[in-house]
């Protein structure tokens, strides 16, 4: 289905990949900004999502773009710019950790057989903008065709672009005919392209490794069927244990952490035995996974808004009725499998699923994931400190000295109205004002 001329293009793009040898202190380093500047932000109040408490008359002193100091009443070096939030709320910038930033659907056809992945790459800068000006100055990208997030990462982190920080998977791993796969479609229907699909434990070992060899931060496991593909199930196992633990075991050699898509009870408990640092998902949690996921200290990153964009949607996209059939037997049973979850003190992080529904729209789910039970600050320090503590990326998540100056501001208070962080009107990356109105 792809020319020559679409090989070779992809093959070059890869020459812009960086190595397996990458760091990843350096990845996050390396979105440092250069520019040698002070600049002293006033805050009316600051939320500290550390200790879950709001300060008021706070001032942030940055230096190169990272935070200098946190108090009331500091010395602004001379020359320092001036930035005056104190008539707003100040939040750490806001971190989504399930994001498919390279592309988003408009023709369920369309998109998969008049679209190639050139036109992916070519667009992806436009969706990362959109997300940094909705004010989530750091994603995880977790899956993406031919490798896109990666050159994108590294645009960004170039300044060829103005994007979020980014942590990418490269290539989703999934098994044969599972929800990795193109599924639905004639056998005799064959791209010709990178593929994540891998079976048995040699396989997936060395697809493990190709994602580290063209330059991903963590691996992307699809341990269960899943909705928006047209496999029957929606949550079955598509891995066995022992691949599973391959893939997890692998992934840690090479210093990776691994997200495991998963709806389904037993894909969950699979996945979570196997040493997943998340569970992606996890609409049929069971109190049994619950208690395991508790015992081993597993995320659960849960995208409980997108259900309602899904079955808005997805019929006017040409979307089959059985895949929007699945979404209504789920999307229920996530929010309230979410609930039982919250209650029991499983380790959130926010993850929307952007990509699903169109990017910028992130911050749409706070007002859900205080629906379904936590409270707004819980809410919001799953979107920062809990955010980044599965990250691994101590640089980000909080308004403290050595972090990223990552700032946003909203009018009013989030812990009364959480709504206001769909619609953000300050965003600072690294020092750098992106919006103010």
């Amino acid at each position: 289905m792809t020319s020559k001329p679409l090989v070779l293009v992809l093959a070059l793009a890869l020459v812009l990949v960086s190595p397996a040898a990458r760091s990843l202190d350096a990845a996050e380093n390396t979105a440092a900004p250069q520019k040698e500047v002070f600049v002293l932000v006033k805050a009316g109040a600051l939320v500290d999502v550390a200790t879950g408490t709001v300060k008021k008359g706070q001032e942030i002193l940055v230096e190169n773009g990272v935070i200098k100091e946190v108090g009331p009443d500091l010395v602004a070096p001379v020359g320092a710019r001036i930035v005056d939030l104190s008539a707003k709320t100040v939040l750490p910038g806001l971190i989504d950790v399930h994001t498919h930033v390279t592309s988003q659907p408009e023709d369920y056809y369309a998109d998969r057989f008049r679209r190639s992945p050139i036109d992916v790459a070519v667009t992806a800068h436009v969706y990362a903008r959109r997300t940094l000006e909705a004010g989530f100055t750091t994603l995880r990208v977790v899956g993406s065709p031919e490798y896109v997030d990666v050159a994108l990462r590294n645009a960004i982190d170039a300044g060829k672009f103005v994007g979020p920080r980014l942590k990418v998977a490269g290539l989703a791993i999934g098994s044969t005919g599972g929800h990795a796969d193109l599924t639905g479609f004639s056998p005799y229907l064959k791209f010709e392209r990178f593929s994540g699909v891998a079976d048995g434990v040699e396989a997936v070992r060395k697809l493990v490794r190709q994602n580290v060899k063209f330059g991903a931060d963590l691996i992307k496991m699809i341990a269960s069927a899943g909705v928006l593909s047209e496999e029957e199930s929606v949550g079955a196992p598509q891995y066995s244990f022992e691949e599973m633990k391959a893939i997890c075991v692998e992934a840690a050699m090479w210093g990776r952490k691994v997200a495991a898509h998963a709806h389904g009870t037993e894909a969950i408990k699979l996945a979570v035995a196997a040493g997943v640092a998340s569970i992606e998902h996890g609409s049929l949690i069971d109190d049994e996974g619950i208690r395991m996921m508790k015992e081993r200290g597993t995320y659960l990153v849960a995208d409980v808004y997108n259900d309602d964009w899904i079955l808005a949607e997805y019929a006017k996209m040409g979307y089959p009725e059985k895949i929007i059939e699945k979404e209504r037997k789920i999307g229920l049973l996530q929010r309230q499998n979410f609930q039982k979850a919250v209650k029991a003190g499983v380790k959130q992080a926010y993850g929307t699923d952007a990509g699903v529904y169109p990017h910028g729209m992130n911050g749409k789910q706070f007002a859900h994931m205080v629906r379904w039970g936590m409270t707004p600050m819980q809410a919001i320090q799953s979107a920062t400190v809990n955010a980044a503590d599965l990250l691994g990326w101590t640089m980000v998540g909080a308004i403290a000295p050595g972090k990223y100056a990552d700032l946003v501001a909203v009018d009013g208070d989030p812990l009364k109205d959480v709504t206001l962080l769909e619609k953000i009107p300050f965003v600072m990356k690294g020092g750098e004002v992106v919006v103010s109105r």
